[in-house]
């Protein structure tokens, strides 16, 4: 099947939704025109579609391949990433003074959201690139920054995140990675880094030319848990001072997962410190670095959530085609008893909308959460709070559509949707992981009904809603959601105990995620009514009607589940509960 961009609902959403008009008026983002935008979204959309989207079909059948400690992609991946390099797509909100174009956050995700769309397993390569340049610009020595960053950010040399080991997953300060002060030596004042790291996502490959590893790891004497935890550059290739390569460094990839998706990506067992020679970098200071790991990963779960909007566009555009080129059956209660497209047919057409509606509200929240992140970047600390609410919602709502979207995709195929050969099944097992990495979506949950329920004394949160209700007062649907969102939150802030909050934290999350989609969907629709985007004028008020009148009214029927309590989680004892 061929991928087409969504590049108007896109413009739409990156004006409307993340402001991009008002950011350009920033010194700092004031490249960021009108034209300059369009031909970015246009370009990035042609590129995805023409250089990534051929290749997620053999990615998927191929996969990558470890052979003699080198992972090897199917032909044609290492020319379509030298053309990303090339063309400078990794570029385009990273740092000026370090080669970067210094656009708005925003617009990376949408170059992003295309290559995503076209090759979700492709893409994740450069998403976590975006990521080290981003922990090594606001926690890397300057030192750092110049031996890495201007090949990090034009995508010459690619990154990774270095976390999970075997015996510590989520809890990160379980981990016994060491590093060890050299104190003598050509390598004096750097650290000798042992230990084994597990799902490093494309810890090992040879389309770029070096891999630098940001790794965590624990220093002799370090405090326990994650207050005794440092962060470390750890090169592939060692970086000489003329900043050509060196040697190999002590490092290597022992084993690739045989996953459910995403099978172009190589998640990598990780080997550092085999012959006790693997030579690494401090990043910020001493047992600091879950701080400095935080920064690349709190983007790092927006672009996450990303990843549900582009499953769920690239499942819809799949079963829209099919259903339009599937003839079966006549319309129920039609004279002409003639076969029709299954399009044509009720709960297809139900299906269908319904994957459109989510997958438009999810990239409404993902351009909106990217657009306060921007305002953050320019001193709104308003925004930044806003944008640190958000981040939850779009990571953890954002991948559930995307596995929903997916999952109804293979629904409106019928048993062909079970066949791998569409490729139906694909998108859906593409789509599972991504509710699982870069903290599981009921971790997502959690940190909403702690720190972020508290933030800014509550406000944070609360504003939010009552925002929403302000704004909504005319979609009785909405602000009565908007309003069952505000009381769930004043019941966890003053009633609800820990247990409570936690038990409560899903569903509350789904609630407040659909209600920021619904409000930035009806953003949308006041903005087409308006005139802007006539080509989405047949198709956008449709499938904002739809959103509120259905999608609305089931997230405020989770109310009772998130105020229902801990309680009746333990009712059953463990030992029975297990038989």
């Amino acid at each position: 099947m061929t991928y087409t961009p969504a590049t108007q609902d896109q413009l739409l959403a990156i004006r409307v939704n993340a402001g991009i008009e008002e950011l350009a008026q920033s010194e700092r983002f004031a490249a960021a025109e009108p034209d300059m935008v369009e031909a970015i979204v246009e370009g990035v959309g042609q590129f995805a579609a023409g250089e990534f989207a051929p290749l997620n079909r053999v990615g998927d059948l191929e996969g990558a391949k470890l052979e003699n400690g080198v992972v090897r992609l199917p032909d044609g991946y290492a020319d379509a990433y030298a053309h990303y390099v090339e063309q400078g797509w990794n570029a385009i909100a990273s740092p000026a003074e370090f080669g970067g174009q210094g656009l708005p956050f925003t617009l990376a995700c949408n170059v992003l959201e295309n290559l995503g769309t076209a090759n979700m397993a492709f893409n994740l390569l450069p998403m976590l690139s975006v990521g080290a340049i981003e922990a090594l610009e606001h926690h890397g020595s300057e030192e750092l920054q110049q031996k890495y960053l201007p090949d990090l950010v034009s995508g010459k040399w690619s990154g990774t995140m270095n976390l999970t080991e075997p015996q510590a997953g989520s809890d990160v300060g379980a981990l016994r990675t060491t590093a060890k002060p050299i104190t003598e030596g050509e390598h004096t004042g750097k650290f000798l880094i042992k230990g084994q790291k597990i799902y490093i996502t494309w810890g090992e490959h040879e389309l770029a030319e070096n891999i630098i590893h940001l790794v965590l790891a624990r220093l002799p004497d370090a405090p326990e848990g994650s207050r005794g935890i440092s962060l470390f550059t750890v090169p592939k290739y060692h970086v000489k001072p003329d900043g050509s390569l060196g040697a190999h460094n002590d490092l290597r990839c022992v084993s690739l997962e045989h996953k459910l998706g995403i099978n172009a990506s190589p998640t990598c067992v990780m080997s550092y410190g085999d012959n006790d020679e693997c030579i690494g970098e401090l990043v910020g200071t001493e047992n600091r670095g879950l701080a400095a790991m935080f920064t690349m990963m709190n983007n790092a779960r927006i672009n996450v959530g990303n990843q549900g909007v582009q499953i769920g566009e690239r499942a819809t555009q799949q079963a829209l085609d099919y259903a339009k080129e599937r003839v079966q059956s006549a319309r129920a209660g039609s004279p002409d008893k003639a076969a029709v497209s299954i399009i044509e047919h009720p709960d297809v057409r139900r299906m269908l909308l319904r994957m459109k509606a989510l997958t438009e509200g999810a990239r409404a929240v993902l351009y909106y959460t990217a657009g306060q992140v921007d305002r953050g970047v320019l001193g709104d600390e308003a925004a930044k709070a806003r944008g640190e609410v958000l981040t939850p919602l779009i990571k953890a709502w954002g991948t559930d559509i995307g596995i929903e979207v997916a999952s109804l995709g293979i629904q409106v195929h019928g048993g062909m949707g079970l066949v791998e050969e569409t490729g139906a099944a694909q998108h859906w097992r593409d789509s599972r992981i991504a509710p699982i990495y870069e903290g599981t979506n009921g971790i997502q949950a959690a940190d909403l009904v702690t720190r972020k329920l508290g933030l800014d004394n509550g406000e944070a949160l609360i504003g939010l809603t009552k925002e929403i209700a302000r704004d909504c007062a005319d979609y009785p649907a909405l602000f009565a959601l908007a309003g069952d969102c505000a009381a769930v939150a004043k019941w966890m802030r003053e009633e609800a105990s820990l247990d409570d909050k936690l038990a409560g934290s899903v569903p509350f999350c789904t609630m407040l995620s659909v209600a920021v989609a619904g409000w930035q969907l009806v953003h949308q629709l006041r903005a087409v009514e308006a005139g802007d985007a006539p080509a989405l004028a047949a198709t956008k008020p449709a499938t904002v009607r739809f959103f509120l009148e259905r999608i609305v009214p089931e997230a405020s029927g989770l109310k009772a589940a998130a105020t229902a309590g801990g309680a009746a989680l333990y009712e059953i004892e463990t030992a029975a509960l297990l038989g």
